[in-house]
Formats: structure tokens, C-alpha cells, sequence
């Protein structure tokens, strides 16, 4: 093991802990409700009316709603798109509660992020494995001909598509394995895996996010930096499960493997 990874593995498990734990972490949000199952547009503890359109979401408030648009009081009428940045930029606010407009598969919904969750003040940390180089391998990955998208349960019991964009294959202690992958924007990978830890001891899945290949599709393999999913720290996401062949035969007791 070498000095360098080990402290950069320490690092970026003690920047991960810190980030979960910031006022609007995952750690924070204490519900997502879709605006479909509410056609009175009154949503669970969130003030103003909520309606879902075609192309966003119509909020209604008056002054005693209380409610903020980009940090001013606000009345009347808006119409809002999906806030795709941290929740702690969201549009919509109540005090220091922010409401994250998110959309999936068509689906309008709103997301509350309270820092004074009960979650987040109950949170003593993650517990992960200490760096080794054992879980750190080559990777190789081939693209798909094109994307592709399974229909995976969800946490919250929903089948939803995920896309995939290509096998990962790899090596560990001797055994040939393979990963089903997405591909991000910026040529980054995204693994959604179990193994034969998870439920026991580790989380019951976690994500895994390889660096972009090179041209000839090597990448590192490090699950070491394997993480828990955002559904670990608050039961209100919608994670999606593992995808067919993504449950590994091998123990991988390696990265993030439950809360504390």
C-alpha cells in the first residue's frame, strides 16, 4: 500500500462525510411527493399549491404561505422547471427548508430539504474499510452499439428505466467479473452493484463511479471509493436497484459500507 493512495483515500472519505452532512445533504431531505398523487395541489407540510404541467410545475402562494422565490418573499404565480443543481440552490424556499422541483420519466415531484432533519442531527458518520490496495484493479470497458435502458426497481418500489451504456470488466482476487454501466456527461462511469456483503455487512447496494476510459478503454477499477447511495441516508429517495448481472459472486469489503 502506498503512502500517497492511502492518504488520498483519507482525504476523500473525510470530504464524502463532510458533504453528506451539509445543511442540504442527503441527509436533509425528509420527503418526495409527486404532484399527481395530490390533485388538490396541496402537498404534505409544504405550503402553497402545487400543479404539475406538461413542461414544469405551477406554484401558487399567497403572504401567509410564507414563501421565498430566489431568496425574496413571493406571491402569485410562477411557473418552475426541475432545479438540476444542489438543493441548496433551489428556486423555492420556507425558512431554511428549500423545495427541489425534480422530474422522472414524466413525473413532476417536490423534494423538502429541512437542515433541522432529524436524520442529518442523528448522523455519527460513515463507516468504511480502510484503503487497500487489493480492491484497486484494472478495468476495461466496452460500449454498448447503442444506449440502452432496463426497466430496475426502484427504492421506493417503482420500476423506472436506468440507462446503460456498456460492460466494465475486470479482474478481483482471481475471479473474472463484469458490470453493466452507465455513462455520465462528462465520459464518467456509473456502476450500480451488490455483492455478497450487501444486507449484511454493508448497505444492500452502492454506486460505484469509475474514471472516463481511455481511448482504448482502460480505467481503474477502485472499490475502495465504492459509496453509499443517497437512499442510505434518507429513506425519501428513489435509488434504482442493480440491473441484471450486477450482483457480484465475490465479497467486496472495500469503500462506504454503512452508516454509523
Amino acid at each position: 500500500m502506498t503512502t500517497d493512495a492511502s492518504e488520498d483515500w483519507k482525504h476523500w472519505h473525510e470530504h464524502r462525510t463532510r458533504t453528506v452532512a451539509e445543511p442540504y445533504g442527503p441527509l436533509a431531505l425528509t420527503g418526495t411527493h409527486w404532484i399527481e398523487d395530490y390533485p388538490e395541489g396541496r402537498l404534505p407540510d409544504i405550503p402553497g399549491q402545487w400543479t404539475a404541467k406538461d413542461d414544469g410545475v405551477v406554484l401558487a402562494a399567497v403572504d401567509e404561505d410564507g414563501l421565498t422565490l430566489d431568496g425574496q418573499p413571493f406571491t402569485g404565480e410562477v411557473v418552475l422547471d426541475a432545479d438540476y443543481g444542489p438543493a441548496s440552490g433551489a428556486r423555492v424556499g420556507h425558512g431554511e427548508r428549500r423545495f427541489v422541483v425534480l422530474v422522472r420519466e414524466g413525473v413532476w415531484g417536490v423534494r423538502d430539504y429541512d437542515p433541522a432533519a432529524p436524520t442529518r442531527q442523528a448522523f455519527e458518520g460513515i463507516e468504511a474499510t480502510p484503503y487497500d490496495p487489493r480492491w484497486s484493479v484494472p478495468g476495461h470497458f466496452t460500449p454498448y452499439g447503442e444506449d440502452r435502458t432496463v426497466r430496475v426497481e426502484n427504492a421506493d418500489g417503482v420500476a423506472r428505466g436506468l440507462g446503460l451504456g456498456g460492460v466494465l470488466a475486470f479482474t478481483l482476487d482471481d475471479q473474472d467479473l463484469t458490470l453493466q454501466v452507465s455513462v455520465e456527461s462528462d465520459g464518467s462511469l456509473w456502476a450500480v452493484f451488490a455483492d455478497t456483503t450487501s444486507g449484511d455487512s454493508s448497505y444492500r447496494f452502492r454506486f460505484l463511479r469509475p474514471a472516463a476510459p481511455d481511448d482504448e478503454g482502460r480505467t481503474t477499477v477502485d472499490f475502495n471509493r465504492a459509496v453509499l447511495p443517497p437512499c442510505a441516508f434518507a429513506d425519501h429517495f428513489i435509488c434504482p436497484f442493480p440491473p441484471p448481472g450486477n450482483t457480484l459472486d465475490a465479497a467486496v469489503e472495500a469503500g462506504e459500507r454503512r452508516l454509523r
